[in-house]
């Protein structure tokens, strides 16, 4: 792991020391304590039950399926899973919190330390996550509907969320950005949160202070809310420059909670930050501790799927090249599209290089996702096969691919239709190279004489007239023979 990352100012150089907490929006279909439905994009106020507006004698039931989602997203990470755990009430007025309190876990999480393993540079590097708790999301308040007033909507008002809070471990923006993206990629897999961050299900606060090396921890800031891997980077980059800055200038950090401007790069103060005495925790009277038993975890880690880490050995085992094993399993979709290929029996090594390359190009260009690719697994071990049987040169077979792309039919069907199928005929091929020679009797004069760089020209000037479909290997020895003379 690279530790090259330094601030450099005016009185050397600065570490940055970086911790991120990630608040993830668990999948379920109602919120956290209520029945009330959870789903993004509704009418505001259309999903409030009379326990998300707090009204008087309405008391909160714990969602179990919000609960085992916490818990399996905690075995991914390796976590310690708390049998024993309880909710505390974090007091504060916002108009956007009817009850006056958020409902939390500061003193009993129920998830403890776990880690994650993250590649940056030339190496990995092992971030460790303190904990997992469970909490409610507050609402949203709407300040552009009206010039002189703003709205509360309380549709997002009890949604679940786990906080994933990270130890200091990052040291630069890449790690930072890393990290986050390790993570989405995590609960992506394991299904316990969308990781859609423009939407709001997952955003991050990021924390951020500096160092001479060998010092103890600076005083940190707080960036709150930071929606994408690209800001997160971007808010750790000038908050640590910022801060340098202000130390250098004679000046010292303050302990504040900062926000994110996008449009102009920089952080900005929001407020000063407070501590957890502020908020005057409390256990919440209204819920009795959650008590795990056995039976649920066994069955919370039996529904664990194949991992990123673990399904990226297994493509590197299978021949899969390290960058390509990377490629395929940052996304849950693309690996489940390229283990329903390799299910078919197509070779690893030449199926993952097809689908990073070819796959990846055709679906950039027509703006489409693996998720909806227009070619399936099965069309495109049929075309591999074509290529690997020698019935289809590459060229031949990206011709195939991009009428596949258009109409969805079969590589052979496409084949037979349009003729376009490799020959490795060497009587036809000799006769091509023999009429190739003698158009170009001047390049043969020049390769005879020692020129053999000539030998791509001819090649390509056999294929051309082949129309693509002359089997190159064949080609290429027969070439040889004849330009010999």
């Amino acid at each position: 792991m690279t530790d090259s990352y330094r601030i450099h100012g005016e009185t050397g150089e600065w570490e940055v020391v970086v911790g991120l907490e990630v608040h993830a929006q668990v999948t379920s279909n109602a919120k956290l304590f209520s029945g009330a439905s959870a789903t993004f994009g509704a009418e505001p106020n259309t999903q409030v039950s009379l326990v998300d507006a707090a009204m008087p004698g309405m008391l909160p039931v714990p969602n179990g399926e919000c609960i085992r989602q916490a818990v399996r997203t905690g075995m991914a990470i390796d976590a310690k899973i708390n049998t024993w755990s309880r909710f505390d009430r974090k007091n504060y007025f916002y108009a956007d919190l009817p009850q006056g309190y958020q409902i939390s876990q500061l003193y009993h999480p129920l998830v403890g330390e776990g880690s994650i393993e993250i590649e940056d540079g030339d190496g990995t590097k092992v971030i460790g996550v303190e904990r997992i708790h469970v909490e409610q999301d507050a609402g949203k308040l709407m300040h552009d509907q009206h010039p002189t007033r703003s709205y509360v909507d309380l549709n997002r008002s009890g949604v679940a969320l786990m906080e994933i809070v990270s130890r200091p471990d990052m040291e630069s923006p890449a790690q930072a950005g890393a990290y986050l993206r390790k993570l989405r990629a995590i609960l992506r897999y394991v299904g316990s949160c969308d990781g859609n961050m423009e939407e709001g299900s997952m955003r991050a606060d990021v924390n951020v202070s500096v160092r001479k090396p060998g010092q103890a921890l600076g005083t940190r800031t707080e960036t709150k809310n930071v929606n994408s891997v690209r800001f997160v980077m971007a808010t750790v980059e000038h908050e640590a420059r910022r801060q340098v800055g202000v130390i250098e200038g004679g000046g010292k950090i303050v302990q504040e909670t900062r926000l994110f401007d996008p449009d102009k790069g920089v952080t900005r103060s929001m407020r000063s930050k407070e501590d957890a005495h502020d908020y005057r925790y409390f256990p919440d009277p209204d819920l009795l501790p959650l008590e795990l038993d056995d039976a649920f975890l066994e069955a919370c880690r039996a529904s664990l799927p194949e991992l990123p880490d673990a399904k990226r050995k297994r493509y590197e085992k299978a021949g899969v090249t390290p960058y390509n094993a990377d490629v395929l399993t940052a996304e849950v979709e693309t690996a489940r599209w390229f283990d329903a290929l390799l299910e078919t029996g197509a070779p690893a090594g030449p199926a993952s290089n097809w689908v990073t390359s070819e796959l990846f190009g055709a679906l950039n260009r027509v703006g489409k996702t693996i998720a909806d690719s227009p070619v399936v697994p099965a069309q495109a071990a049929e075309l591999l096969a074509l290529v690997a049987d020698g019935t289809l040169s590459g060229s031949l077979a990206k011709q195939v691919f991009e009428v596949m792309l258009e109409t969805g039919d079969a590589p052979a069907k496409i084949v037979e239709d349009r003729g376009l199928k490799q020959t490795s005929d060497t009587g036809a091929i000799e006769a091509v190279i023999a009429e190739v020679m003698v158009k170009n009797s001047g390049q043969l004069a020049q390769y005879r004489g020692g020129k053999e760089a000539l030998f791509g020209f001819f090649v390509g000037q056999t294929m051309k007239a082949m129309g693509g479909k002359a089997n190159p290997a064949v080609v290429n020895q027969l070439l040889k023979a004849a330009l010999q003379g």
